[in-house]
């Protein structure tokens, strides 16, 4: 190896050592993009039979009827209703656990803190198994109310771990501040604690949206005939996938890349103001 080639090598280490971790990252969010970019590629498909795993033909039939399978817009109605109402439950719900656990000390605190983690650790069929087990002796109908109260139980600790790590880190000084000015309790709350805890109770109230429409596993142990959306689309594989899945999933997800871009750009505008 002559000179120059030793200081193209050298110049080639030096290029990957710098930009390896932006390389990582990169290839490691195609990897994870991968099955979103399969199906809205597959969405423009039009396969021939019931299975939509090949590629045959380009066609845009799907996109413009994707209502066109029986229950799959009833299904999708019905699972955005319960991940709504999950997620304001769980949010009310654990917002308030989260700074009772941050704010006040009790006996069964340390205990409470241990118990909250149990569900995230816990295997979703056994949480399931459990629940359904609670609801046959309570005499309860499987159905809607089942499966809202279910969500609401499996979503809780996510919202409390993501509230409680945002309430952690306030410093107490500013609601201090805002009582020395002669701030009532609520007023304090609602002008100074509320706002500075609000990014942690979107991400816990958005987490708990995300889980609630996508599970699967609690919501068939305790559906007894309802149907959500990932029910739907678990029975309809049996059969052979319809096109307008990929669609509802391709309209999902582009929507949801579009509230974190706009998220993205009110978060830059406002610290262009601040600065």
């Amino acid at each position: 190896m002559n000179t120059r080639q030793s200081r193209i090598f050298g110049t080639s280490v030096n290029w990957l050592k710098r930009y390896f971790v932006v390389i990582a990252g990169l290839l490691t969010l195609a990897y994870l993009l991968l099955p979103n970019i399969i199906v809205t590629v597959f969405s423009f498909n039009n396969p021939r039979g019931r299975f939509n795993y090949t590629w045959q033909e380009f066609s845009t039939d799907a996109w413009q009827d994707p209502c066109g399978v029986s229950g799959l817009c009833a299904s999708l109605s019905l699972s955005l209703q319960i991940a709504l109402w999950a997620t304001l439950g769980a949010t009310l719900l654990g917002t308030m656990i989260a700074f009772a656990l941050v704010r006040y000390r009790f006996r069964a605190r340390p205990a409470v803190n241990s118990l909250i983690f149990l569900p995230m650790a816990m295997p979703e069929v056994v949480m399931a198994a459990s629940l359904l087990t609670l609801f046959l002796n309570m005499g309860a109908q499987l159905g809607f109310w089942t499966i809202l109260i279910a969500h609401i139980m499996f979503c809780l600790s996510f919202v409390v771990v993501a509230v409680k790590a945002r309430v952690m880190s306030m410093d107490p000084r500013l609601e201090q501040a805002a009582q020395d000015l002669y701030a009532g309790p609520f007023q304090t709350f609602l002008r100074v604690t509320l706002p500075i805890a609000a990014p942690g109770i979107a991400a816990g109230a958005l987490l708990a949206f995300a889980l609630s429409f996508d599970d699967f596993i609690i919501t068939n142990f305790n559906a007894g005939s309802t149907v959500t959306f990932p029910m739907f689309v678990w029975g309809s594989a049996q059969r052979g996938t319809p096109v307008q899945v990929n669609v509802i999933g391709t309209a999902m997800f582009v929507i949801a890349v579009l509230l974190v871009l706009v998220s993205l750009v009110i978060g830059n505008r406002r610290n262009r103001h601040k600065a």
